[in-house]
């Protein structure tokens, strides 16, 4: 048995690496795109270009933009001088946010009334949206305690040096929220997913395109043999890929591995028993390796939405969030940010293990009960 099942690995190797384009597509590309997607994919709002319409022009209203200016979360590109320039600024997309101060907001402000501010926003973004909306909120915070403790001092002839309640802030596993830690681990899980999915579900089909199973069938390799001999060699390509994309994250991006990378050896070897199976099962279902790689494609992209690597699990309808239980995705994304941002360990990280263990072992089950050593 492991005389065969050597030769039909090395049969195998030779067949999916003697393709300078195919190796390239293998180790290349995934390294390519970890770098772009590392550096393009953010979620960090810095600079948002902002108009200003100031019909007031006091010192009050001066010291709320130089509130906005002074965060570092604004940059004032333009000062708006006719109530038509608002929606051309925004229309034209040279500014995201415009800043409306009416007339009387300094008088307001000193007559101990609520001042009136308006900010207006490019709404077309929604994610880029909500968080601006979280910058102005806070810097507008900052702005009413300082002018409350001027109130404070100015009326009782004290200065107060602190605020009544006040709240040390401080995030877990990701200190400065960079979302950079976020993201890196995941596309991680995501390109592993896409070369061993596309790999493996072309492995059966090409032996029918190229006219190789006529001598499959004459052979005495048995059916799991085949199998073994068909997964074996993408779970080791994929392994390297891992390795290779985890030696860019840490070294390159910084993104730190807090825990013990054998958990993380260990929950890819899972999933990728998930993925392996997946893409062999579409393998036997496929006529064409044209076919079997739009299903493959077909299987990412909604394996990709609904892992929770986007948007989350918990905001999703609850007949998704249960069909979300049958995709590995989901679970390896748990033991990769586990194991990079936390250092969880096993006793923590099981039931993500068990449930890839089970859908491997279903999948791989399914893709050989589906597979026979005939003819389609």
């Amino acid at each position: 048995m492991f005389e065969r099942l050597y030769h039909m690995l090395v049969k195998e190797f030779i067949q999916v690496l003697r393709n300078p384009r195919m190796r390239a597509v293998i180790f290349v590309v995934p390294i390519v795109q970890v770098l772009i997607i590392g550096y393009a994919v953010s979620t960090d709002v810095r600079h948002v270009p902002m108009a200003v319409y100031d019909l007031d022009a006091s010192p009050a209203s001066r010291e709320l933009v130089a509130h906005f200016e002074g965060s570092g979360y604004f940059d004032v590109v333009h000062w708006i001088s006719r109530e038509s320039e608002v929606r051309e600024t925004l229309d034209a997309g040279t500014t995201k946010v415009v800043l409306r101060l009416n007339s009387g907001f300094g008088q307001d402000l000193e007559g101990g009334r609520s001042a009136m501010a308006q900010l207006l926003l490019d709404g077309s973004d929604s994610n880029t949206g909500s968080v601006v909306m979280g910058y102005a909120s806070r810097i507008v915070a900052d702005f009413n305690r300082s002018v409350m403790a001027e109130r404070f001092s100015r009326a009782l002839g004290v200065t107060l040096e602190a605020e009544p309640v006040g709240v040390a802030s401080r995030a877990w596993f990701n200190a400065n929220l960079d979302s950079r830690n976020y993201f890196v681990p995941g596309v991680l899980a995501m390109l592993v997913a896409v070369v061993s999915v596309i790999l493996s579900s072309m492995a059966i089909v090409r032996e029918r395109e190229i006219g190789t199973m006529e001598q499959i069938m004459v052979t005495p390799i048995g059916r799991v043999e085949f199998i073994l001999g068909k997964t074996i060699p993408f779970a080791l390509i994929g392994f390297v890929d891992v390795m290779l994309i985890s030696l860019i994250a840490v070294f390159w991006f910084q993104v730190p591995m807090l825990g013990n990378p054998l958990f993380l050896i260990l929950g890819t070897g899972l999933y990728l028993l998930s993925t392996l199976g997946v893409g062999l099962f579409i393998s036997t279902v496929s006529s064409t390796q044209q076919q079997a790689m739009m299903t493959a494609f077909f299987f990412m992209l909604p394996a990709f939405m609904l892992s929770g690597f986007v948007y989350p699990i918990a905001n999703m309808p609850e007949p998704v969030q249960w069909f979300t239980y049958l995709n590995p995705l989901r679970y390896y994304l748990v033991i990769i940010r586990g194991v990079y941002l936390k250092g969880l360990g096993f006793h923590v990280l099981w039931p993500q293990m068990l449930a890839l263990a089970l859908l491997g072992a279903g999948m791989l089950s399914l893709a050989a009960g589906r597979f026979k050593k005939t003819m389609a």
